[in-house]
C-alpha cells in the first residue's frame, strides 16, 4: 500500500512513466527469453544465425543508446518515448509474421533501435519530473520495471502454450496501448534551444572525467544485475535438479522489491552521501555471491531426500539473490539520481544515454568474464563464476568509495534558511 501512495504522490507524467516500465518489461520478457528456442526449434536456424539475430537486436540497442539520448534532449523526451514504443510495436509485430531471416534481422534492429530510443529518454523525462525526488521516483521505477520482469515470462510461457506468434502479437499489442496512452496523456514539455551540434554535446560529456569514471566504476553493478538471469537461475537448477527452481529466484526478488524498496530509499536518503550508499550497494552485491559459492560443486538435492532436501539445497541461492536485490535496491535510485547532476540539465538525456553505452559494453565483457568462468568452474572450480562477481561487486564499490574520496560526484544541495 505504501508502494501505491508513493505513486499517487507524484504527478500524472510520471504515474504514467512506472506504468509504462512496468508494461514494457512485461512485453519484453514475455517475448525476448523465448526467442532463440523460437528461431532454433521452430524455424530449424543454426546456432550460427540465431546468435547473429539475438546479437544485431543487442547491437542495435546498446551501440545506439547515445543516440536516443540526444535526441531526447533536442526534439524532447516525449515524442522520442512514443516513438520508441511505436518502432518496437512495429519491431515485435514482424517477429509475429516473418520467418525470413531479412524480416527477422529488420526485426531486430526496430525492436533494439526501440529501446536504445524509450530507455534514455524516459529516464531524462523521470529526472526532469520528479525534482528534488528524483531518488523516490527512480526507486518506484525499479519496482515497476522488477515486477514487470517477472510477470512476462510467466504470460510467455502461458502463450507458448498456444504458439511463439500469439507471445509475439501480444508483446506487440502491449507496445501499441503504451504507444497511444503516451500520445494521448503524456504531458509534452518546452525543449530550449541548442546552442551547439549533437557532437559538441558528445563532446562536452565525453570530457566530463568524473562521469567517465564513475561508469566505469558502475561496471559491476550490471554484470552482477545480470546474474539475475544468468548465474543465479543456473546455480538454483543445478543445486535443485528442478528446471523450476529458477523460478523461485525471481519471485523471492520481486516480492522483496516490492516490500522493501521504497523503505530503503526513504531511509538512506538523508543519512550520509549518495556516493556512501551507492559503495555499500555494491559491496552487498558482491557479498551476495558468497552464500551459493560455499556451496558450489555439491551435489544436486534432486533424487535422494525429497523435497525437502532440495529446499534446504535452494536456501544460499536465495540468499545470494535476495542479497543481491537489496543490493540493487541500495545502489540504483543514487546512481540514477546522481547521473543528471554530473552536468547541464540541457544534456540529460545524453548523460544517460552515454552512461548506458558504457554499461551496455561493460555488462557484455562482464558477462563474458562469467560465462567463461562458469565453463571453467565445470572442470572442478564451481566456486570460480561466483568469486568473480564478488570481485566485480568489490572492484566497483571500491572505485566509487574512490571517486567519492576525491570529491569527484555531484552532491547535493542543502536548502539554506534564514
Amino acid at each position: 500500500m505504501k508502494t501505491w501512495s508513493e505513486m499517487r504522490a507524484f504527478p500524472l507524467a510520471i504515474r504514467l512513466l512506472l506504468v509504462n516500465q512496468l508494461g514494457v518489461n512485461i512485453g519484453f520478457y514475455l517475448l525476448i527469453p523465448y526467442l532463440a528456442t523460437h528461431l532454433g526449434q521452430d524455424l530449424g536456424m543454426s546456432a550460427a544465425v540465431v546468435g547473429i539475430v539475438l546479437g544485431v537486436r543487442n547491437l542495435s540497442q546498446q551501440g545506439l543508446f547515445i543516440l536516443g539520448g540526444s535526441a531526447a534532449d533536442r526534439l524532447g523526451a516525449r515524442g522520442v518515448i512514443i516513438a520508441g514504443c511505436a518502432l518496437r510495436t512495429v519491431g515485435f509485430a514482424l517477429f509475429a509474421l516473418g520467418d525470413g531471416l531479412p524480416v527477422l534481422l529488420a526485426a531486430s534492429v526496430l525492436s533494439g533501435l526501440a529501446g536504445a530510443l524509450f530507455n534514455p529518454a524516459v529516464r531524462a523525462y523521470l529526472a526532469a519530473e520528479a525534482g528534488d525526488r528524483k531518488a523516490e521516483a527512480f526507486a518506484l521505477f525499479n519496482i515497476f520495471a522488477t515486477t514487470g520482469a517477472l510477470v512476462g515470462p510467466l504470460i510467455g510461457s502461458a502463450l507458448l502454450l498456444v504458439d511463439f506468434r500469439a507471445s509475439a502479437l501480444t508483446a506487440a499489442a502491449i507496445f501499441a496501448l503504451l504507444t497511444a496512452a503516451q500520445a494521448a496523456v503524456l504531458p509534452g514539455r518546452e525543449v530550449p534551444a541548442s546552442k551547439g551540434s549533437v557532437l559538441g554535446d558528445w563532446r562536452e560529456v565525453l570530457a566530463n572525467r568524473a562521469f567517465l569514471a564513475f561508469s566505469l566504476a558502475m561496471v559491476g553493478m550490471f554484470t552482477m544485475e545480470n546474474q539475475l538471469y544468468l548465474l543465479l537461475p543456473d546455480g538454483a537448477r543445478r543445486a535443485t535438479g528442478w528446471d523450476g527452481a529458477a523460478g523461485v529466484v525471481f519471485l523471492v526478488g520481486t516480492l522483496a522489491n516490492l516490500t522493501l524498496q521504497m523503505r530503503i530509499t526513504r531511509s538512506l536518503k538523508e543519512r550520509g552521501s549518495r556516493a556512501r550508499w551507492v559503495a555499500v550497494g555494491l559491496a552487498l552485491m558482491g557479498a551476495a555471491f558468497v552464500p551459493p559459492m560455499l556451496v558450489a560443486g555439491a551435489p544436486p538435492a534432486a533424487g535422494g531426500g525429497g523435497a525437502g532436501r532440495a529446499a534446504l539445497a535452494l536456501v544460499p541461492v536465495l540468499a545470494g539473490a535476495l542479497l543481491l536485490y537489496v543490493g540493487v535496491m541500495i545502489a540504483q535510485p543514487f546512481v540514477m539520481e546522481l547521473i543528471p547532476e554530473f552536468g547541464r540539465a540541457e544534456l540529460t538525456g545524453t548523460y544517460f544515454g552515454i552512461f548506458y553505452v558504457v554499461s551496455g559494453i561493460a555488462a557484455a565483457v562482464g558477462n563474458t568474464v562469467v560465462g567463461w568462468a562458469m565453463d571453467a568452474g565445470g572442470h572442478g572450480a564451481a566456486w570460480l563464476p561466483w568469486a568473480c562477481c564478488l570481485a566485480f561487486g568489490l572492484l566497483s564499490a571500491a572505485g566509487v568509495g574512490w571517486l567519492h574520496r576525491l570529491r569527484a560526484l555531484p552532491v547535493r544541495a542543502v536548502a539554506v534558511t534564514a
